[in-house]
């Protein structure tokens, strides 16, 4: 068990089952209606006024979940569970879109904000990292990140992700330009 420096003792991280999704999205939804707001830099492409989880987006993890590793739609979910066994933090990767991209996983992932600051983050990507080494034949970890989310830019820079390039003004939210970096971390 770690201690991080919200006092949060995080037991496990794990694979999610299917069965546990609804709890996954309480949390899920929970995060992103902070996106944006107060302190936290938006770091989710959509507007502050509609942050929640949208029922196409609960479908792709769950549909994800349901496909073999290797299909066109797979997708693999950790959680990290703190002592009281409450969601704390997740990392998923999942299949890029484009052909001939079977050697490559697309990583999404957030932490909750009294566990922010503690290393869950390095080792939710420590996690992902063995299993993608260990179980698959990924050879490369993508990510897209907004320009403005300095603290993530920061995380993945110190777990050796590159900086490949940025789209200017990807998007336009709430009278706002942000742009999209992307960043790659060869396995």
């Amino acid at each position: 068990m770690v201690l991080d420096n919200s006092r949060r003792v995080i037991k496990e991280i794990r694979l999610i089952e299917q069965s546990e999704l609804n709890r996954f999205f309480e949390y899920l939804n929970q995060q992103i209606a902070e996106n944006g707001r107060g302190d936290v830099p938006l770091f989710q492409p959509m507007s502050r006024e509609v942050s929640t989880m949208s029922e196409s987006m609960k479908s792709r993890f769950s549909d994800g979940l349901n496909c073999e590793f290797g299909s066109g739609t797979w997708r693999r979910l950790w959680v990290a569970l703190d002592e009281n066994n409450l969601i704390c933090g997740h990392i998923d990767l999942r299949a890029l879109a484009e052909p001939h991209t079977e050697h490559r996983a697309l990583l999404g992932m957030g932490v909750h904000r009294d566990a922010r600051g503690g290393g869950l983050g390095k080792r939710l990507i420590q996690t992902v990292e063995e299993w993608a080494k260990n179980d698959t034949a990924l050879q490369w970890l993508d990510l897209w990140v907004m320009s403005n989310n300095l603290p993530a830019i920061k995380l993945y820079q110190s777990t050796d992700f590159i900086r490949n390039g940025q789209i200017d003004d990807m998007f336009n939210i709430d009278g706002c330009s942000y742009s999209y970096v992307n960043m790659s971390k060869r396995l």
